[in-house]
């Protein structure tokens, strides 16, 4: 699922060219009013299974652009963006393409 992004983080991490990729593959955007990610945030989420989401969270600061992925339970979609999720069962802050590679693999995984 995330091999889409190879190509933008191989270009520096265009951050919109990867939320056009994100659009393009159903993903939402969701408005952030909660306390839990930072102030600024452009979240995206797409639902993978019963309430289990996938999550792309662009950060932005002064000196570097990072986004973090995350396969969380929110009791609801209206949930994202409000309430800090019920489980992370992911994580990973994707800083290069060799972050997103191992984010690849977890995919890959075979879940029993």
């Amino acid at each position: 699922m995330a091999y889409f992004f190879n190509h933008e983080l191989n270009n520096n991490m265009d951050c919109q060219k990867i939320i056009k990729t994100l659009k393009h593959k159903d993903f939402i955007k969701v408005t952030n009013e909660g306390k839990w990610f930072e102030n600024g945030a452009a979240i995206y989420a797409k639902e993978i299974k019963d309430n289990i989401f996938l999550l792309f969270v662009i950060l932005k600061n002064i000196d570097v652009e990072n986004i973090q992925a995350l396969i969380a339970h929110f009791d609801c979609f209206n949930s994202i963006g409000l309430k800090e999720p019920e489980q992370i069962m992911f994580y990973l802050s994707i800083k290069d393409k060799n972050d997103l590679h191992y984010f690849e693999q977890y995919l890959k995984v075979p879940h029993n």
